[in-house]
């Protein structure tokens, strides 16, 4: 018997991949990182009812992993964000010299 691939395990990838780069820029990546954890169940459901029927769990595992570790940088880069917002404030971090100032006076 052939065995086939999962349900949307190379999007699951995909997505997974997806997240962990853009979680590092801008932490959009918690958006794709989501979107695969979300889409994971079914394809984990499949591959436990028939394991020898399918052929490419692995790439869903991989994708989880990556999603999971997409989402953690989106939360730690808009932590950091909200962070410096409280502290700063908006204005200062729209005005490269203000930043300055201010980075000079926290330190």
């Amino acid at each position: 018997m052939e065995q086939q691939k999962l349900p949307n395990s190379t999007l699951i990838l995909v997505f997974g991949i997806i997240s962990t780069v853009l979680g590092c820029c801008y932490g959009f990546g918690g958006l794709f990182g989501i979107i695969a954890l979300i889409l994971s169940p079914k394809a984990k459901r499949a591959y436990k009812e028939n394991p020898e029927e399918y052929s490419d769990y692995g790439n869903v595992k991989i994708g989880i992993v990556l999603s999971i570790i997409g989402i953690v940088l989106a939360l730690i880069f808009w932590g950091i964000m909200i962070w410096a917002i409280m502290t700063f404030g908006w204005e200062t971090l729209q005005d490269q010299e203000k930043l300055r100032e201010a980075m000079e006076q926290y330190q």
